[in-house]
């Protein structure tokens, strides 16, 4: 809503009071709309419907919009490429890859939090590759005590929206990330910042269809 009134976006779309629009929104998405604009608050999105060989935005999407500070984030990467979805192959391998030489159990005991994150590095708009980092939010003074193939980044100030996930991994991600583009995006004032990527693991058992993590998508108004 950006600092539209809520008279002007009410009559922008077709209701006939403030009143109308607003008992419509708090019933739709539980908060009022000047609620909408604060950060944090948790809406829902209802892309259009389209159709392209299956029918999408058949589901409403949760999703909540923070901005968040800078913070550093360390771990190990690797570059990936996009071409023929090699990138859906070869990252759930990355993760097996760093719980077997023991890079998880390491990340795990520095970490700010208790939940691991994996940072998509260097995205840009149809990008044929990137770096894909598996890491913790800590400072980068704790690199040393992680050993060789351990490299920090900063996630710069942005404004994020947070899709939450459930399910088992990795399809669960593969199908927020692939709604996220396909609907998500089209059915939204915003577009993507530039800014890297994050997927947001709690600690849990990543083969349960129970399982919840999150995606945030760094956003800026079109």
């Amino acid at each position: 809503m950006s600092n539209a009134r809520v008279l002007d976006v009410a009559l922008k779309y077709g209701y006939d009071s403030p009143e109308s629009f607003s008992k419509a929104f708090r019933k739709i998405h539980g908060i009022a709309p000047s609620e909408a604009k604060l950060s944090g608050a948790s809406l829902k999105a209802f892309p259009r419907i389209s159709f392209h060989l299956s029918l999408k935005g058949e589901k409403d999407m949760d999703y909540r919009i923070e901005e968040k500070e800078a913070f550093e984030v360390v771990g190990k990467s690797f570059p990936v490429s996009c071409v023929d979805n090699e990138h859906m192959r070869e990252i759930p391998k990355f993760w097996a890859q760093s719980h077997a030489d023991g890079t998880i159990p390491k990340l795990s005991a520095i970490g700010d939090d208790d939940r691991l994150l994996a940072v998509i590095l260097d995205t840009k708009p149809n990008m044929e590759a990137f770096n894909y980092m598996i890491g913790c939010a800590a400072d980068s003074a704790k690199l040393d005590a992680l050993g060789e193939g351990f490299s920090a980044s900063t996630v710069p100030v942005a404004t994020w929206a947070i899709f939450p996930c459930e399910g088992a991994l990795p399809g669960s991600i593969q199908g927020v990330f692939a709604r996220i583009y396909q609907e998500w995006f089209p059915a939204t004032g915003y577009e993507h910042s530039g800014a890297p990527e994050i997927e947001a693991y709690p600690p849990g058992d990543t083969t349960s269809e129970d399982y919840r993590c999150e995606v945030w998508i760094p956003i800026v108004k079109k």
